[in-house]
């Protein structure tokens, strides 16, 4: 995905049970594996391709799930729906990016990615590769979603 994951974010943050700060957990979730492109292009020159750093790893986000999950529903029950919310994004950003790209799935097990959809390189700009492609239209139909969720808001 290259657009789509604030929308869906969204998505699932309008669909999510109403509590308090939903949204902007869904909204977070559904962008932040995304900020490793800092790490990408300001400190890594692009060395290796930004979903092989951690947080594009489904089994680092569970690590992270089973500590803070607990602690909430021990400490701030009334949160949980909201960081359920946060970590839900983060698991629909990854599945996302599996589509097309390559994630970790079977990590600590295996460092194989895993993609669902090959994208032949047809042109040497890999934009001008993914725009024809299928999965382009999948991430207009995520924004038209969204589009839709946001204008009957209430």
């Amino acid at each position: 995905m290259i657009t789509a994951h604030l929308p869906s974010g969204y998505v699932l943050g309008r669909l999510w049970p109403a509590a308090p700060l939903v949204l902007p957990a869904a909204l977070i979730g559904g962008i932040l594996p995304d900020f490793d492109m800092i790490w990408f292009y300001l400190i890594d020159d692009r060395a290796f391709h930004h979903h092989h750093y951690w947080v594009h790893v489904p089994a680092f986000w569970a690590m992270i799930a089973a500590i803070v999950l607990p602690l909430v529903t021990f400490f701030a029950r009334r949160y949980l729906p909201t960081a359920t919310a946060f970590f839900a994004a983060l698991l629909l950003h990854i599945c996302l990016d599996t589509i097309a790209g390559n994630i970790m799935w079977h990590w600590p097990f295996t460092t194989q990615f895993t993609h669902l959809v090959t994208i032949p390189a047809r042109w040497d700009n890999w934009m001008l590769n993914f725009i024809p492609h299928w999965v382009f239209a999948l991430e207009l139909v995520i924004w038209a979603l969204a589009a839709l969720l946001f204008l009957r808001r209430p």
